[in-house]
């Protein structure tokens, strides 16, 4: 992945650098923002391969914990304000970490948003869902994802904490893992995003 780095001007007579536009201001400031969110898509495996400076992993920590979809955002924000008070070269330096495992990036984050999105399907399409999932992944096993499903929705409905909501993501990760020849790495509790709307019902 490529994250293009604005530069500010130099004024040709004085030598002096010129002020950033406020489009350039903002451009940065977008292109932070697109970094914090990259980072706080990666399992903490893949944080702790990365220069991130210690005061930025607890706000990094707390976007990750946010299931609410309002609160989440302005986690976002606030881990990019904070992103940006580090000098450039810091930045920098995550961004090469980034794009020098970047195939194996892409490849866990897309993992990963995919065990989201299925989730979110089963649980709120059902057997429909299922039926379709099993037609694109044969070999999944039918019978613990129901009954995941089955148990998700009751944590749901009783306001439990959602265990088996994440034993469905990480049951689903492998499925497309193993699918796609990525193979299969354990992904801790803390490691599993969590999709918005279903944790906050789980909840």
């Amino acid at each position: 992945m490529t994250y293009p780095v604005a530069m500010r001007g130099i004024d040709e007579e004085s030598g002096e650098y010129l002020s950033p536009s406020r489009k350039q201001n903002r451009r940065e400031a977008l292109e932070v923002l697109s970094l914090a969110e990259a980072l706080v898509a990666l399992s903490e495996n893949q944080l702790g391969k990365l220069p991130i400076p210690d005061t930025l992993l607890p706000h990094i920590a707390d976007a990750r914990r946010i299931t609410s979809h309002i609160a989440r955002k302005r986690q976002l924000a606030f881990l990019a304000k904070q992103m940006r008070r580090e000098d450039d070269a810091t930045l920098e330096a995550i961004r090469d970490a980034m794009d020098a495992g970047g195939t194996a990036a892409r490849i866990e984050t897309a993992l990963l948003h995919r065990a989201e999105t299925w989730r979110a399907r089963l649980l709120e399409e059902g057997d429909g869902a299922l039926a379709e999932l099993l037609d694109a992944y044969p070999d999944a096993d039918r019978q613990r994802l129901r009954q995941l499903v089955r148990n998700a929705l009751a944590e749901r409905a009783k306001n439990k904490p959602p265990a088996a909501f994440r034993e469905l993501f990480r049951e689903l990760r492998g499925v497309f893992a193993a699918a796609s020849g990525a193979g299969e790495q354990a992904i801790d509790d803390d490691d599993a995003p969590l999709d918005d709307e279903g944790d906050d019902a789980a909840r």
